[in-house]
């Protein structure tokens, strides 16, 4: 296949055009006419709507079984995630164990710098476990060495990547090879020991510089928590952290591609972006994530909205994320005990949770709030804290920061009360109709179209007052809406990286073997998971996604797939092609001669390459492709002059990945 840089800047230049006539309308793709507007869709099509909308995109035969099923029947099961096996993928996120870890677990067990600094100073002490003591002996050696380049007013070197002379760097390789091979001569269940048994230079030495096939062998026999240790010592000076981080985002893509529960994830992905906290906010903050996601975001998409909005108020994630844990109330116990003078006491009140909560998470900008109103819920949430969160200690409320008094926020009094001053300004919010309106705004941006229809808007939002804030109920008005089937609205939302990584793995059967691969792809289009600083969150919309670049980057990874230079992923068109000859929706019997696709025969001839494609489109996108797509990718195929029909399939295939028809959703 040809994967050149001057291939990609073709297929760019020709396929720019339709890219962003797809962003910039909010019609069907195609030179519709008004009466094929209104034509209504067929079950074929609504069964490909609904899994575009509410997956991360369909997988071979799915619209099949969905049209056979009915959409709704499908619909209301995911609504019920609970009552759907996911075993696949329960299976595969057992290679993460941090993801089940209370915040206070991962604390002890993966050092942040400054835990590291704690120890050294003899403020914490080491862990009991002789397997994790040995992990951290290597965390504080590298952390030394760090901090002894820094004093020397050198760069700390990049981790994983020190810089070293060669003959040393080939020193270590063969040293590493040699302890490699000593520690792959014990038992399996024995290596991590005999590991922790060696020298804490050595150690640095082994799991630094340890080359495949024996880094495979030695991981692959590991247990999930040694793997764990294992990378740990592996990585730079700054600690464990970047482990959780690392399970968090691949254990997102895994969720993405593999679950049954696709309309949970879509949910969890929709408002962990509304609820937005940033990975890197400080040491920390990575603690709570993985508690965040688990028992708060994907825990409450499809409950009350009430109930998620308190859940994300008390969680030390969004405590600490927008500062609310630091904020002081002017006139509390705490201000006047250490009170040098009214000034400074004043700085103790952090605004941001007070001003983000109505402008982003309620009732919206345009929410009727006042600058006063800000500084009020700001004194009406201080004392909303963290205990000791260095070490991933729980949410609590301190009486001490607390503002004293009522406060006159949005027309009306609040009495003193405490906590539960906090609790009933949330609630208060999440029964406004301004936030009825933000929130019905959003969920039909994010499935209809990015400029919704203001009657659709409507009803959602009425949905959301009488059923108080059912998040289930507003999703059911949404698609038995007509605006939600209308052929306007139909293959017109431009996918995210995320949504355009996952749904091309689906798509095409393929097995997410090497996940932090793909968490690189995705961070290099654009949308690096977990770690978006605004609190805005990603967005959704065309605007932000569509434009020469990205449909390099992403023309550039369907090649990469296509041709099995993605990670060691392997990618099979050929068991694609058969699959989806076998459960695909019927095609015209013009275009459905398998026969010009034989595998063990020469290349099909002009016709019957044309027939492949046909079919190709069919399993990739529904068949709706542009004539103009048709012709750029015919063209391509051409030029690349290729022999062998499997890497005839393997183009094709990248081809259709990359046009901008398969970002649409």
């Amino acid at each position: 296949m040809l994967h050149t840089s001057a291939l990609l800047r073709t297929l760019a230049s020709a396929l720019l055009p339709c890219s962003l006539l797809f962003a910039q309308s909010t019609s069907h793709h195609r030179s519709t006419t008004k009466t094929e507007s209104f034509r209504p869709l067929s079950n074929q099509e609504k069964a490909q709507h609904i899994l575009e909308r509410f997956t991360f995109g369909p997988r071979p035969g799915e619209v099949a079984a969905v049209t056979k099923q009915g959409w709704d029947a499908w619909f209301e099961q995911q609504l019920n995630p609970d009552t759907i096996p996911d075993t696949e993928l329960d299976k595969r996120l057992d290679a993460y164990p941090a993801l089940k870890m209370s915040p206070s677990e991962i604390a002890a067990s993966f050092p942040d710098a400054q835990a590291l600094r704690q120890i050294e100073m003899g403020k914490r002490a080491m862990p009991q476990d002789p397997v994790l003591t040995g992990a951290f002996e290597v965390a504080l050696a590298k952390y030394d060495e760090q901090q002894a380049k820094k004093n020397d007013n050198q760069a700390p070197p990049p981790i994983d990547l020190p810089q070293q002379p060669q003959q040393k760097k080939q020193e270590q390789l063969a040293s590493a090879q040699m302890l490699a091979s000593q520690v792959l001569g014990y038992p399996k269940n024995m290596r991590m020991q005999a590991i922790m048994k060696l020298p804490v230079e050595q150690r640095i030495v082994l799991c630094r510089n340890i080359a495949e096939p024996q880094r495979s062998l030695l991981l692959n026999d590991f247990t999930p928590r040694e793997r764990e240790i294992f990378y740990m010592m592996a990585g730079g000076g700054g600690g464990g952290l970047g482990v959780v981080q690392n399970e968090m985002m691949q254990a997102k893509v895994l969720r993405a591609i593999l679950s049954e529960r696709q309309l949970q994830e879509v949910m969890t992905d929709f408002w962990f972006n509304h609820f937005n906290v940033f990975m890197h906010k400080n040491g920390f903050e990575t603690y709570y994530l993985p508690d965040y996601e688990r028992n708060v975001i994907r825990a409450h998409a499809l409950g009350k909205f009430k109930d998620l909005l308190l859940a994300t108020a008390e969680h030390p994630a969004m405590l600490d994320y927008l500062d609310n844990w630091t904020s002081i109330g002017p006139d509390s116990a705490a201000a006047e005990k250490s009170r040098p003078g009214k000034k400074q006491a004043d700085r103790g009140l952090n605004e941001n949770y007070g001003r983000e909560v109505m402008e982003l998470h309620t009732v919206s900008v345009n929410g009727g709030y006042t600058q006063t109103d800000v500084t009020n819920l700001a004194k009406i949430f201080t004392g909303w804290t963290i205990d000791h969160p260095q070490l991933g200690g729980p949410f609590v409320f301190d009486e001490r920061r607390h503002e004293p008094g009522p406060k006159k926020w949005f027309g009306h009094t609040v009495k003193e009360d405490g906590f539960n001053e906090g609790v009933q300004a949330l609630m208060w919010l999440a029964a406004q109709p301004q936030t009825a309106h933000f929130i019905s705004y959003k969920l039909a941006q994010r499935f209809v179209a990015d400029d919704p229809p203001p009657t659709l808007v409507d009803r959602m939002a009425r949905t959301f007052l009488s059923s108080d804030g059912d998040i289930r109920e507003v999703l059911r008005t949404m698609v038995h809406s007509p605006e939600f089937w209308s052929r306007t609205n139909y293959r017109n939302k431009v996918k995210t990286p995320l949504e355009f990584v996952a749904s091309a793995f689906r798509a095409t059967d393929t097995n997410p073997t090497n996940p932090g691969a793909l968490v690189t792809v995705i961070a290099r289009m654009g949308e690096p998971l977990y770690q978006m600083q605004p609190p805005t969150g990603y967005p959704m919309t065309a605007d932000h996604w569509m434009n020469s670049a990205d449909l390099v980057d992403r023309l550039n990874f369907s090649m990469a797939l296509a041709d099995n230079r993605l990670g060691g992923m392997k990618f099979d068109a050929p068991h694609l092609l058969a699959e989806g000859m076998l459960t695909a929706p019927a095609i015209s019997s013009e275009s459905a001669h398998t026969e010009s696709v034989s595998l063990t025969t020469p290349p099909p001839p002009a016709n019957g390459q044309d027939e492949a494609l046909s079919l190709m489109e069919q399993l990739l996108v529904a068949g709706d492709v542009s004539s103009k797509t048709t012709a750029v990718i015919k063209q391509q195929l051409a030029q690349t002059q290729v022999k062998d029909p499997t890497q005839l399939l393997d183009t094709m295939t990248a081809l259709i990945l990359g046009s901008p028809e398969f970002q649409m959703r």
